[in-house]
Order: structure tokens, then sequence, then C-alpha cells
């Protein structure tokens, strides 16, 4: 390994205003005192680290960035100590592309992804929960990030791609290499991508001679804005894509929506006696603890709520700061589970705006009905530790619960 391949070691945050790091341990255990300190500074704040790095803090100045395609490019959506050339190899479209090709590409993946698609895919994540909460429910305690939470979105993503669900372990893996240890590790991040590429390169291979009723099949056969098949570069980043945006994004909100119920009694006690209140309780769940940050990469010399942003730079983009705004909701800081007007950014804002939307609110909403229906007493356990992921997307890792009698 060369020197440049090294893994780059961050001091310690002393100045969060002017030396922010999204990496650093106490952003990564409690971001939302940071978030505040940054926002009554500037709506705009800015690090050395990362090669430069801006971080709007207000919801405002989050929606001005996500809606200008033309100072701002997708091609690179996640922060990181090095910047390697972007090739067709290492992109994933939708999201890593900018108008005009960003348009076609996403339409070719919104189809899967309609509420009458999620309404048929339903009962298997209903089964996928129920399956996994028969192993522990005999339990006194139980890790719920290990056992449940991380499960049911991987299993789910795989059937709809028609690859064995039993293949979860290896997703699991890929994604912690790119999310997580890629954010300063690029040998990490090269060989997850890699190991990936074959992988799905031979789920492709296999169905050119016998094709199947699945994603993988449904984008073989899609046609691009001039009539012809999708390159096979294309389908390989569209399907990283759907496996890496599909799981740890929603395992992270399931997780923390079921560690928000664990230490709030009151709230989980309320939606045990009113389940039909949990779909308005997820968006709430989805605007507190919203777990994805994109990034974009600035192109031209802008401003931004005043504050001038240079190209060379790249951009945090904080969907979940934004959400914590009090300027745009009121009691930010305060997870209200009936909270009526909830105009969250948990799914991003402009053309980038999530695809499989429907498929995370139905997971979530599944996840906490089935989990809620047959284990309506949990808590937090003492004894143990709550871990939250580094980088991008933020949720538990680890989630240490007392079920029922253990209480």
């Amino acid at each position: 390994m060369s020197d440049i391949d090294q893994p780059v070691a961050h001091p310690p945050v002393t100045d969060w205003v002017h030396d922010f790091d999204h990496t650093d341990p106490q952003w990564t255990e409690d971001p939302f005192p940071i978030w505040d300190e940054l926002r009554a500074a500037s709506p705009v704040v800015h690090t050395k680290r990362f090669l430069g790095c801006y971080l709007p803090t207000t919801y405002e100045a989050v929606r001005e960035i996500a809606n200008d395609t033309e100072h701002f490019s997708s091609r690179r959506i996640i922060v990181r100590d090095v910047r390697p050339e972007i090739t067709s190899r290492n992109a994933a479209p939708p999201i890593t592309s900018d108008p005009p090709e960003h348009k076609p590409a996403k339409q070719l993946l919104l189809p899967p992804f309609t509420p009458d698609a999620m309404k048929k895919l339903e009962p298997r994540v209903r089964a996928i929960c129920n399956e996994l909460i028969d192993d522990f429910i005999a339990e006194d305690k139980v890790d719920a990030a290990a056992r449940y939470t991380k499960h049911i979105p991987v299993r789910a993503i795989a059937h709809m791609l028609g690859i064995p669900e039993s293949d979860s372990d290896l997703f699991i893996n890929w994604i912690h290499m790119i999310l997580e240890l890629g954010i300063r590790d690029e040998s990490k991040l090269l060989q997850a991508v890699q190991e990936m590429t074959t992988y799905f390169g031979g789920h492709i291979e296999a169905r050119k001679n016998k094709p199947t009723d699945d994603l993988i099949s449904y984008l073989m056969n899609a046609r691009d804005k001039n009539g012809n098949p999708l390159e096979d570069t294309h389908v390989l980043g569209s399907l990283r894509l759907l496996l890496i945006a599909g799981i740890d994004t929603t395992w992270s909100a399931i997780g923390s929506s079921l560690w928000h119920l664990a230490k709030t009694p009151a709230d989980r006690e309320r939606l045990v006696a009113e389940p039909g209140l949990i779909p308005t309780a997820v968006e709430e769940l989805l605007r507190a603890y919203s777990p994805v940050t994109m990034a974009r990469e600035v192109v031209k010399e802008t401003t931004v709520s005043g504050c001038p942003v240079k190209p060379g730079n790249m951009v945090l983009l904080s969907f979940p700061a934004a959400n914590r705004d009090p300027k745009m909701f009121p009691d930010a800081d305060k997870v209200v589970i009936d909270r009526r007007e909830n105009r969250h950014a948990a799914f991003g804002l402009g053309i980038h705006r999530c695809v499989g939307s429907n498929l995370a609110r139905m997971e979530m909403q599944v996840a906490l009905e089935e989990w809620l229906k047959r284990i309506p007493d949990f808590r937090l356990d003492p004894a143990g530790t709550v871990t939250w992921s580094q980088g991008t997307v933020r949720g538990p890792r680890q989630l240490p619960f007392l079920l029922g009698k253990a209480m």
C-alpha cells in the first residue's frame, strides 16, 4: 500500500465552526448540539478538511443548494479525504448524474418503486419482520440492530433484485466498507466496488440466457432515451446504488425509531394504543433522526444565503441538520409523534429526491407495526452500549434492549 492509499488520520475537532469534521466521534455520538452551534454562527460554515468542504446549516441553505444544479454537481456524493477521477465504473446513476442525463436515468427507476408496487411487496416485508422476531422473542434481551433492523431492508431489496436473501451478510459488509471505512481508506472502497461488480456481473450474465421477473432483468430490459439497451456499466451502477441506498438508510431509520421508542415510554405506549398513528409518527421520526447526509461538488462560484462558495470545494448537504432548523419546524429539537405539518427533507430536496421513499416508508411502518404488536414493552439495556455509524448515514449499529419480562 503506498502512502497515498493509507487511511488519513483526523485530529480531534477543537473549533466546530471553522474546522468541522462529520467523522469526528463527537459528531457520530451526538451531532444535534453541534448543528445548533454551527447554525447560530452562520447559514454556511467551512472546513479545510476533506480538501475543503462547506456545510449549509439551515433548511433554506440546504434547499438552495439542492435545487441549484448549475453551481453544484452530484458527480461526487460522499465527502471523503480523496477525490478520485470520475469514471463510468464508479458512477451510480441517477444519484451521481447531473442534468440532462439525470432525468432519463431517474425515470427508468421510478416504476418499480410506485405505491402500488410497494403494496405487492408489503406481505413479504411483514413476513421478514415476523421471521426475525420469532428468532429472539423468547429471549430477555436482544441487540435490535444486529437481529432485526439491519436485516429487514437487506432482505427486502434482495427479494426485489431477485438475488438470494441469504447473501445479506455480504451486502452489509460492502456497505460498511463503502460508507464508513471508505471515507478514510480508498482501498476498502475500491475493494467493495470491485466485489459488488463481480457479484452483480455474474447475475447479469445468468439473466442474459435465462431472464427473470426481478429488478435486475427490469434494468437489463430498460432502454435509454435513444431506445438503446443500457450499457452494462449503467446497469451495474444502478444496482450498486439500489443495494447501498436501499439498505443502510432504512435500517438506520428503523433503528433510530426503535431507539427513540425504547427511551421514550410515553411515545411507545401511545403507538401501541393507537397503531393508526404510526404513519404520522414515521414522518416525525424521519424528520428528527434523518439518516442521510449527501454531498455536492461546487463547480461554479456562487453565494448561498449570502455566503460565498468557491469551486474546488465539496458541500456536505445535511438534510438531518435542515430538519432540526427551528425557523422551519416549531419545537424542532422535540419529537412530536402526532406533528401534523411536516415538510421534512429526510428524502432529500430537488431533482435527486429519493427514488425509494415509498419503499423506505413502507418498511419503517411495517417494521414498527410488527415489533410493537409483538413486543410492546422494551427499553434500552443499561448494561449495554448504543453505538452509531460514522459518516454519511447515521443510525444505531448496536441497539441493546431489554424485552418484556426482563424490564
